[in-house]
């Protein structure tokens, strides 16, 4: 066999090499990852520094995911063109600025501004772009490693919080800080190494007709898709963004403790990574849009439960309860955008539809904050979780249980 030959086997979906290569997307996710959860541990300690109000220690982490959501779209573009390589760098020595200007902070403004034009953007690289990438380079399981390009979020939520809480406690969260930004940087740009190869011209060239004949069974036209899954994201975000944000600070009033919160927060991640995983193989076998469906209605499920149960051990079974239930539907957009969409544009695609849902998890934290600071209760803050959750799920049971398009007359 030609150097060739052996060179687009080595470049075709569901490689040796992809597997080599999902592994470290993997990685990269979990240490990229680390600041859309920093800023949540730390929150408590925010407030006192700068004698916040619940919804002023959230503003930061709003700025955070806003930098996460425009990073996640711009992202989506640089490795469209130019490979997944030149993000992760980039992301690399953002998250490195961004920590060591935090760390410095000496107002909120400053604190949110390192988070959200820095270390944001560097984070994004370990998520949207990453699923878009993984999803070239496999075919038959396509929504398992869309999955687990998606775990590394979950990952770092769930190893993160526990060394930051940690650290913060023993060194405060200004040194906490740059320790984190340094080993960011030292772990990202080795990795960055084996993201250097670009998918084959042939395979591109096969997707691109595959997804083609897909969009004309499905009845809608690209615009009209990308808008509803758009929709449906920042619904769904909306309600998951309350517990993810705010159970800390909320087992905090209970009078549990932070330190309960974070434990509860690392089992909500660490069984939501065991929800992605599942629904990776699940959509392999009965398809993207009806896995979506039921982690939406369980997500709709668990927060219901939050309105009526705040004892500790109920806190920690609907906690992890909540992980199983909505872990798996952030992937489930990719998937459906490489079903239906054109390839050559998925990074982009999934930077729109990944704007959304971190738009939604912005906006619902701070929401939630506000509506806390309105009732002086989380109860209510839950129920709007509850009611945005309804959206998500009404769209997702349109596209699952749609009519089937009318074939056009010859």
């Amino acid at each position: 066999m030609s150097v060739r030959h052996l060179l687009t086997a080595a470049s075709a979906p569901d490689s040796p090499y992809a597997w080599v290569r999902l592994a470290a997307a993997l990685a990269v996710g979990t240490v990229a990852c680390v600041g859309t959860w920093s800023v949540v541990v730390s929150m408590p300690a925010i407030q006192d520094e700068f004698h916040l109000a619940r919804a002023g220690a959230a503003f930061p982490y709003t700025v955070t995911m806003l930098g996460f959501g425009f990073g996640s779209l711009a992202m989506g573009r640089l490795a469209d063109r130019f490979g997944m390589a030149v993000p992760i760098v980039i992301g690399a020595f953002s998250l490195l600025a961004g920590y060591l200007l935090a760390a410095q902070a000496g107002s909120l403004m400053s604190f949110s501004l390192a988070h959200g034009f820095l270390i944001g953007i560097g984070a994004s690289a370990g998520f949207a772009p990453l699923m878009a990438d993984l999803s070239h380079w496999f075919v038959r399981f396509r929504g398992l490693a869309v999955t687990v390009a998606a775990t590394g979020s979950y990952l770092a939520g769930a190893l993160w919080p526990q060394l930051i809480q940690a650290s913060i406690a023993a060194r405060g969260w200004r040194e906490t800080h740059v320790i984190i930004g340094v080993a960011a940087a030292c772990a990202l740009l080795p990795l960055s190494l084996v993201f250097l190869r670009r998918p084959h011209a042939h395979a591109m060239a096969a997707a691109e007709k595959a997804t083609a004949a897909a969009r004309g069974d499905l009845g809608l036209s690209p615009g009209a898709l990308q808008l509803m899954l758009i929709i449906a994201g920042f619904g769904c975000c909306m309600a998951m963004s309350m517990p993810q944000v705010h159970l800390v600070a909320y087992c905090g009033d209970l009078g549990y403790g932070a330190a309960r919160g974070t434990q509860m927060l690392s089992l909500m991640l660490g069984l939501g990574i065991v929800s992605r995983l599942a629904s990776g193989i699940v959509s392999d076998r009965i398809g993207a849009p009806m896995t979506l469906l039921i982690g939406s209605f369980m997500q709709a499920l668990a927060l219901f439960l939050y309105l009526f149960f705040d004892g500790l051990n109920s806190l920690y079974v609907i906690s992890g309860l909540f992980g199983l239930f909505q872990g798996g539907i952030v992937p489930m957009y990719t998937v459906i955008i490489r079903a239906y969409l054109p390839p050559r544009e998925a990074g982009a695609r999934v930077g729109y539809v990944m704007l959304a849902t971190i738009l939604g998890m912005a906006v619902g934290g701070l929401a939630s904050g506000y509506v806390f600071d309105l009732f002086a209760s989380y109860r209510m803050a839950f129920l709007n979780g509850l009611i945005w959750n309804m959206l998500n799920l009404g769209i997702v049971s349109w596209l699952v249980f749609r009519p089937a398009p009318r074939p056009q007359p010859a």
